[in-house]
């Protein structure tokens, strides 16, 4: 039993420090195993030693292969020690692109802006505990007509005054599945407890829904933040717009393509230019130009189950689906984070649509590589994920400071 939980500690510890790429039909398994080890590193340390200490107790030792095991457990600790230590490089990484992408002078690590880089305790110890206090959350409102599939959650805080700037949240989830309460959670109520509105929307799902679909929803819910301002406190003329994964093509896409006619059919009018874009690992080119998913090629998967086109017979609707395609001068500033570990959205299409898009904006772009970073990594709270979302904090709070100076 030693022997066998040495082995399994050990694959699976060092699988986070390997960066797997194009495996195939591997791909979602060693993507679980690497997000769940890469964040939770302690965790697993803790719960491999009391199964370690308890095979011990009961004799695992009187044979050679015992002693084996309880040294690939030694050594998955190690690589553990390094996934943890890549975590906390985060903070000067996520400092970094913060200072040199919104021309500040920080000299005091952690803080820009005003806002401290702190990881509260208990966000470590229980990973999955979301709610914070002083945040009022309303839930299931309705913004379309598409059932569950048109409502969206608002967290706001208990106590506020005057308008409060919007975060809008996108979730992720392939096109096909995924719900508003399943990710951004973090995020979401660090920003209500400091002041902000988020609103984390629903939308339509492949394969039932077909590209544009998906972006025409989240171009909707804009809408209807605007449309509700009044009666919800929000701040109509500051919404900035966040997502992962297929969240982040969306947000991306939708702040790239502001009041396009053929993306709001039935509400043209409506201004749905957003303020600022924040992306997590997403897609930013459909056509894959640069080759970098070679063997994991989503092209068959979105002809399938999203596009439900080829890019023979429909090439424009595939250029209309890649944010890469409207990079534009008076893009809103973004802040792109990808993972160099990530194995479901690589990270060359991250660096390739940052290069484009900083090439013609006269916002800023800023970008931040997070070493060791999985796919989905800030779902749940973890020392990188305490990191990255008061980056993000820092931010917004920053952008919205330049937005009111600047009225």
């Amino acid at each position: 039993m030693l022997l066998a939980l040495g082995i399994i500690s050990f694959v699976f510890a060092f699988a986070v420090v390997v960066r797997g790429r194009n495996i195939g039909v591997f791909v979602i398994p060693y993507f679980f195993v690497g997000w769940l080890h890469g964040e939770l590193a302690p965790h697993f340390v803790v719960l491999q030693a009391i199964a370690a200490t308890v095979l011990v107790s009961n004799g695992a030792l009187d044979e050679p292969t015992g002693w084996v095991g309880l040294v690939l457990v030694g050594l998955s600790w190690v690589a553990l020690a390094f996934a943890q230590y890549q975590a906390a490089r985060a903070e000067p990484i996520l400092r970094e692109a913060l200072n040199s992408g919104l021309g500040r002078e920080d000299d005091t690590p952690g803080e820009l802006g005003g806002v401290r880089s702190y990881v509260p305790y208990a966000d470590l110890v229980n990973p999955f505990r979301m709610k914070r206090r002083g945040v009022e959350v309303v839930k299931n409102i309705v913004y379309g007509e598409a059932g569950d599939r048109h409502h969206l959650d608002v967290y706001r805080p208990a106590e506020r005054s005057g308008p409060l700037p919007v975060l809008l949240q996108i979730h992720g989830g392939g096109w096909t599945i995924g719900n508003k309460h399943e990710q951004a959670q973090p995020l979401i109520n660090l920003l209500a407890s400091n002041g902000w509105a988020c609103v984390a929307a629903n939308y339509r799902l492949s394969p039932k829904a077909t590209f544009p679909d998906h972006i025409i929803d989240v171009k909707q819910a804009i809408a209807w933040i605007r449309k509700n301002a009044v009666e919800y406190g929000f701040n109509a003329d500051f919404i900035a717009i966040t997502g992962g994964s297929a969240g982040g093509h969306l947000s991306s896409l939708a702040a790239l393509t502001a009041n396009d006619p053929e993306l709001q059919p039935g509400f043209e009018d409506v201004d749905t230019s957003v303020a600022a874009c924040v992306p997590f690992y997403g897609i930013y080119d459909f056509l894959d130009r640069d080759g970098a998913f070679k063997k994991q090629s989503m092209k068959p998967f979105l002809e399938k189950y999203v596009m439900k086109v080829t890019t023979e017979d429909r090439q424009e609707m595939w250029e209309k689906a890649s944010p890469i395609s409207h990079v534009r001068a008076d893009a809103p500033p973004f802040f792109v984070i990808h993972g160099t570990h990530d194995t479901l959205a690589l990270v060359e299409n991250a660096r390739t649509f940052v290069d484009t898009l900083r090439a013609v904006s006269t916002q800023p772009v800023l970008y931040a590589e997070l070493p060791g970073a999985q796919h989905a990594f800030e779902v749940f709270h973890s020392l990188r994920t305490g990191h990255t979302i008061n980056a993000v904090h820092r931010f917004l709070e920053n952008i919205y400071a330049d937005w009111r100076n600047n009225k």
